[in-house]
This record gives structure tokens, sequence and C-alpha cells, in this order.
């Protein structure tokens, strides 16, 4: 099915294929370096090899994808009968993912509004499913930006990592915040606000900090109708539990998504990753 807008995100998204597909979404990846390796993000290395790697220290970086990956991207959704493209990106303060895709837009052989959402993860993935389901019903490209701003203003993503280390060491996270946390021995608690990662609270044992988790999501879900994705790293039975525990008592839940991320996103969070993505419909 051709659609006259067309939707276009990148690969930390995590959206199910499926769900891709059906909305006519398409994702340009990210790459991993792994080594001297340089890897693209969901085809060619996987969330298990990229822990695998990391518990075994291995240097991994990540980097974005180039002007012309998004330029190809443009040229293959317009040559698809598109025209007009929304591309929805993780936030600018973790990449240059979307300074490229600015820079692609420009030569684009039709109109592309990018949009730095602020997200990442299916928090990015709400957002673009939102501009998909505003073209689905007849929506222009206007129409489409509104959907994908209000739902990630309707958005909020928490999660608990093992350690700071990995944000650290990839400066998505102050020195001085890891530091800390690695001195009280404390498991951290996270939250996206503003495009950025902040340290929300800090929890004694890795159990309590994963029972809060769970509080603040269903205080942050309330009693409105919500979508929830759970995320993972190398711990599908921390996720699979805070799944179920949220859909028992989340009264008005409607999607609910439980997936590994992806490895750009592991690299920079380590094994043990868990993440409740809350998004008011």
């Amino acid at each position: 099915m051709s659609r006259h807008v067309a939707i276009v995100t990148d690969s930390t998204a995590y959206l199910p294929p499926q769900t891709m597909e059906s909305h006519g979404i398409t994702a340009v990846p990210l790459t991993v370096v792994l080594g001297d390796q340089a890897l693209e993000e969901g085809t060619e290395i996987s969330a298990r090899s990229l822990a695998q790697a990391l518990q075994k220290r291995r240097a991994v970086t990540t980097s974005r994808p180039s002007p012309e990956t998004f330029a190809a991207a443009y040229r293959g959704v317009a040559e698809a009968g598109a025209t007009a493209i929304v591309s929805l990106h993780l936030s600018s303060e973790f990449s240059g993912t979307y300074d490229a895709a600015v820079l692609a837009a420009t030569g684009a052989p039709v109109p592309v509004r990018v949009v730095d959402t602020g997200m990442v993860a299916m928090a990015l993935g709400f957002c673009a499913l939102a501009a998909a389901e505003a073209v689905d019903a007849g929506g222009s490209l206007d129409e489409a930006v509104a959907a994908a701003e209000k739902r990630a203003a309707g958005t909020s993503a928490f999660f608990y990592v093992d350690t700071l280390d990995y944000l650290r060491r990839g400066g998505r996270i102050g020195a001085a915040q890891a530091l800390f946390g690695s001195a009280l021995a404390v498991k951290p608690l996270l939250q996206l606000e503003g495009g950025r990662i902040e340290l929300k609270e800090k929890v004694r044992t890795a159990s309590k900090a994963i029972a809060r988790l769970e509080e603040i999501a269903a205080e942050r879900a309330g009693t409105g109708p919500v979508d929830i994705a759970v995320h993972h790293l190398a711990a599908p039975d921390r996720a699979s539990a805070l799944a179920e525990r949220l859909r028992l008592r989340l009264p008005n839940l409607g999607e609910l998504h439980v997936s590994e991320v992806g490895a750009v996103i592991g690299a920079h969070t380590g094994p043990g990753l868990l993440g409740a993505v809350v998004s008011a419909r």
C-alpha cells in the first residue's frame, strides 16, 4: 500500500518488524563499532552478541547513520510513491542522527520534516506509530508531525541499570553522578528528561529498585488509557515479570510491548537493563 506521507525513523525505535511493515515505517540503522568492525544495528549485530561483548569488556562504541544513508532512505520512499516524509529520531542529546537526517533532507526529492523527539527506544517507537496512524487515517504531513509531537509530550521513560559505568563511558551521564552512585553502592533508577538521561532515584538493592520502577511506571500511567513498553538487555525474566505485574494493575492498558533493546542502546546501558516506557494515548 502506497502512503502519501512516509514515516521514517531510526533503528533505536525498536519497533516490532511486523508493526513497521503493517504501518509502512522505514527504520534507518545506526552503527555499532565492535573492535575494528562496524556493524549495522538490527541486521549485523544482535543484542545477545552485544551483551556478550560487554561482559567480556570489549571496546564498544556507536555511531550515527551517514547523511548519505538517510538520503537513500528518502529516495526509496519517494520512489515508492510518497509525496512527503516525516523523519522521527532519537534525542539529539544522545546522537548526531537528527543532524544527519537534517542534512539529507535538504536534498530530498520530496518535502521532509525532521523531528527531534527527545525520546529513545519505544518512547520513540510510540511517536512513530502515532504519526503512522495519523497518516493511515488520511492525515497530512502537518497532522502526522503534530500526532508524533503530542505523543512525545505524553510519554515518559524510566529505567534501571545494574551499574552507571557504561553510561559514564559513553558520556551519557555525568562522571560525578556515576562516581557518586558507585561510591555508595546504590542501584540507580534513571529517567528520560528533556532529551537527557537523568538520575531519578537511588535505591539500595536491585530487587527494591525494580519494585520501585514498577511503582513509578504505574503512578505515571494513572487510570487513563496508556500503552506500555518494557525493555531489557540480557534480563528476559525480569522483563516478563515486570510486564505481567503492570498488566494486572493498569485498568486502561492498551498495547503492551516486551522486547530486548538493540545493540546501540545496550552499548550504553550494559546487561541487566530494565526499562518501562509509559505512553498516554
